[in-house]
């Protein structure tokens, strides 16, 4: 058996901390059928969203610094260890890990960074009671207001993942570059390591 461990949001677009737009809903469909051309040899393994699990939904756009003080590692600590009893139960030969470009707790290779000092915790509630069209607006300002900057590291799920299980297969999927992303995923998956990141 093979298996491929995703980022939940990849394959469904609502769990989108803003809700689904039209990059995520490209996104969802070109994944599904990448993954309907896969072999029998595949599993897919779409574990539950940490952010999800940890605030809820709709939330407030927030970086990597913010989510360590709202206890993501605890929770991420949680996903690492269903996974982890999964690759031991399974013993799959081949593991891609597929995260997402940004992301908090999924970026691969790339995390979103901000002052945690000057966060609005309060948005977090706030998002609760908003309508799709509020959210998508309120989310420019907070991304805008606080400055989030694209770092080169993982989030804190994927910083989780690579330590524990350095022998699987690394891509991060950036909604940005759809088309390369899918790339280096079939890359990956039909065994051509070359579009893929090892660790």
């Amino acid at each position: 058996m093979k298996l491929l461990i995703i980022a939940p949001c990849l394959l469904s677009p609502f769990y989108v901390y803003r809700g689904a737009k039209g990059k995520e809903y490209k996104t969802a469909r070109l994944l599904r059928e990448l993954i309907g051309e896969l072999g029998e040899d595949w599993q897919v393994l779409a574990y539950p969203c940490p952010e999800y699990e940890l605030m809820g939904w709709p939330r407030a756009p927030a970086s990597r610094e913010v989510y360590e003080r709202l206890g993501m590692r605890e929770r991420a600590k949680i996903i690492a260890d269903f996974i982890g009893r999964v690759l031991t139960e399974e013993r799959p030969e081949k593991v891609v890990f597929v995260g997402v470009k940004g992301s908090p707790t999924c970026g691969v290779f790339h995390t979103s960074s901000s002052d945690p000092e000057s966060y609005p915790y309060s948005a977090m509630q706030e998002f609760f009671y908003l309508s799709k069209e509020e959210r998508l607006s309120r989310s420019k300002e907070i991304v805008g207001e606080q400055g989030f900057k694209l770092m080169k590291m993982p989030g804190i799920l994927f910083e989780i993942l690579m330590a524990r299980f350095p022998e699987g297969t690394y891509i991060e999927f950036d909604k940005d570059d759809i088309e390369e992303s899918l790339k280096r995923m079939k890359n990956a998956l039909k065994g051509h390591e070359e579009g893929a990141e090892d660790y």
